[in-house]
């Protein structure tokens, strides 16, 4: 939610907000602002399609400066669509305005569209670090509100909504955060901020009730719409004359239509007491406040300001103090879902999408999306095909891993044994990009398809060359680490960087976002199927200003090769997954029952990374067996390891 204008308003009159040394407490963080500030802000790629390694890294050291300064952090995030689709307009027009500004990025025009990853990228780090997370079953603003009031504690937001709340531990808005800088004693860290709290504003206008502020919000307008008469009632208020409450305001016109209202509001003792006021005013019968005319502009306000009225406990406290059920909400959406998949959903493994689908029975798709022509949307008929071996929502639970293996095989269109030589981890992806290979239009050429496996090797040498896994190498000494720490430079140095004044290849990025989409449609199958393969570790996958470098390098005529020493494990581990994916990408549609009688689940449902699944190398020729087992042993390091 936002308030028109609030934002601006607040931080033009600092007299709002407080300078605080922020250390020693807990901290409400509003999930969706800090990921969309974190990425926006610190010259993060876009127009490449995302750098998730380069954001993996960013948030980690936001992670370790609370760390620094003794702060818990606990993040809360947007879920699904409210099924009473009172934010449904505001959610579309969104989604429209992405579409523009996805369209003037590709014109390198200024625009900002979030790489369709980011959000999944986000959650895998705090999961990796430990971090208290949780995914409400719609809007999280009211759900953040209640846990910080109860808490005591400050929310981390850029949502202006939060300045209506009246929250006792007050908001502290991320502009003004400042994290990257951290002050005072090595064992005294703090954060600089400011910190508002409604009481500020309000004492500010001579005292006013802080109750008042909701209907300031509701008339101003908000993201649940503005009622069709506050235009009206707002030019019956001469706000430069009725100035008749608030000392600030007196002897001078207010400076903004907010201010002015708020003047105005500060006359009143009570919400029952202004709202009879607009009742006067509109000519309504009955009065105002819960009694007032029926669908009257009193009630549709009475309405709007119950968004922000803050309950004394929160569903939110009982999950962050080890409670199993999932978080209800202000909405009984998650209800209809079987408790496997509600607790999937709070804990951040089912995309807001699927449940949006289970739930509502219809999505709003992503900006990355294609059916368009140009700007404008195109209407397709998608014909359903169920799986050959049928599966039910209500019994997933119990379903053998072998038939929801058999499902994700059959929808990706690849056989298993293809996936055989594959290390596990990886399985997921090579099956996508199969898929990709073969469906997308235009078809990839080999040398994007080249680049993507140069960067997926790229990925999986930076996560083992971390500080704190150098140990790998005395587990596995046969591997030249030197020589793979020269081979991961020689791919880096391939990036594009900023201020490169060559032009984008727009037929290589639309390429690449179809990937991007397919694998993130995957692992949202995946996680509905509650995760027969492993999770995809995001942040290792896909960098885009380096798979648009090495893009660059081969289109020169230098081979893919070059780029990895001669015989080395990289160079094994490129082959063997660019074999795979060619043999997923074969025109054959697998049986889904192929993968029958392979036993049941092995791991636990709660955890992501590398671990899970269980499944080594089954056939292939030696050196893809040698890559996967050499792989395996690091992994089998790595799960005794949660640091990145």
């Amino acid at each position: 939610m936002g308030v028109q204008g609030l934002t601006t308003y607040v931080e033009g009159n600092r007299q709002f907000l407080q300078d605080v040394k922020f250390r020693d407490s807990r901290l409400v963080i509003d999930g969706c602002s800090l990921y969309f500030r974190l990425y926006f802000t610190h010259g993060l790629d876009q127009q490449h399609g995302g750098d998730y390694d380069a954001f993996a890294r960013l948030l980690i050291q936001f992670l370790s400066a609370l760390a620094a300064c003794n702060v818990q952090p606990f993040v809360v995030l947007d879920g699904g669509m409210d099924p009473s689709d009172k934010k449904f307009a505001t959610l579309r027009q969104r989604l429209q305005s992405k579409i523009k500004e996805a369209d003037n990025i590709s014109h390198g025009r200024n625009g900002s569209v979030l790489p369709i990853l980011t959000r999944d990228v986000f959650i895998q780090v705090l999961i990796q670090r430990g971090v208290p997370l949780v995914q409400c079953p719609a809007e999280a603003d009211w759900e953040i509100a209640c846990l910080a009031h109860q808490w005591n504690c400050p929310v981390l937001t850029n949502d202006s909504d939060f300045y209506i709340f009246d929250l006792p531990g007050g908001y502290m808005p991320l502009s003004f955060f400042q994290w990257t800088n951290l002050s005072g004693k090595a064992s005294h860290r703090y954060i600089s901020a400011r910190c508002y709290t409604a009481s500020s504003l309000c004492h500010w206008f001579g005292g006013m009730n802080r109750e008042l502020l909701p209907l300031c919000a509701v008339l101003i307008g908000n993201d649940y719409g503005t009622p069709k008469d506050a235009e009206t009632l707002l030019a019956l208020i001469d706000v430069s004359t009725l100035g008749r409450g608030g000392a600030r305001g007196r002897g001078r016109a207010p400076s903004s239509r907010i201010e002015g209202l708020l003047i105005w509001l500060s006359s009143f003792s009570s919400p029952a007491e202004a709202l009879g006021e607009v009742s006067r005013l509109m000519g309504e019968d009955g009065g105002g406040g819960k009694r007032g005319q029926r669908g009257g502009l009193s009630s549709q306000l009475w309405a709007g300001m119950q968004e922000y009225h803050i309950t004394p406990q929160s569903s939110l406290a009982r999950w962050f103090s080890g409670g199993k059920a999932a978080p209800a909400g202000r909405t009984s959406g998650l209800a209809q879902l079987p408790g496997y998949l509600s607790q999937a959903a709070a804990q951040g493994l089912l995309a807001p999408l699927v449940v949006d689908a289970l739930v509502m029975r219809r999505v709003l798709l992503v900006p990355q999306e294609y059916d368009r022509l140009d700007l404008n949307l195109k209407k397709n008929q998608v014909d359903a095909h169920p799986p050959r071996t049928p599966i039910c929502l209500d019994t997933l639970g119990q379903a053998p891993v072998a038939v929801c293996l058999g499902v994700l095989y059959e929808v990706l269109g690849v056989k298993e044994s293809s996936l055989a030589a594959v290390p596990p981890h990886l399985r997921l992806a090579v099956a996508v990009t199969g898929f990709w290979l073969r469906e997308a239009t235009p078809t990839p050429s080999q040398l994007l398809l080249q680049a993507l496996v140069l960067g997926i090797v790229y990925g999986e040498l930076s996560w083992n060359n971390q500080p704190g896994a150098t140990h790998y190498q005395y587990a596995v000494p046969q591997i030249n680490w030197a020589a793979e720490r020269n081979v991961w430079a020689g791919l880096d140095r391939q990036r594009v960087r900023p201020g490169e004044r060559r032009g984008l290849d727009v037929g290589a990025a639309h390429s690449f976002s179809q990937w991007q989409a397919c694998l993130w449609s995957a692992q949202c199958l995946n996680q509905l199927l509650l995760l027969p393969l492993p999770e995809i570790h995001l942040s290792w996958l896909f960098s885009g200003t380096l798979v648009h470098g090495l893009i660059r390098y081969l289109k020169g005529g230098r081979a893919a090769e070059s780029l990895l020493a001669g015989g080395s494990l990289s160079g094994q581990l490129y082959s063997s997954l660019l074999d795979a994916v060619r043999s997923c990408s074969s025109k054959a549609h697998p049986s889904a029952s192929s993968a029958a009688g392979r036993g049941r689940r092995g791991r636990g449902r709660g955890r992501r990374g590398r671990r899970g699944g269980g499944r080594g190398a089954r056939g292939g020729r030696q050196g893809t067996e040698e890559i996967n087992n050499r792989f395996a042993l690091l992994m089998s390091e790595e799960e005794s390891d949660d640091d990145w």
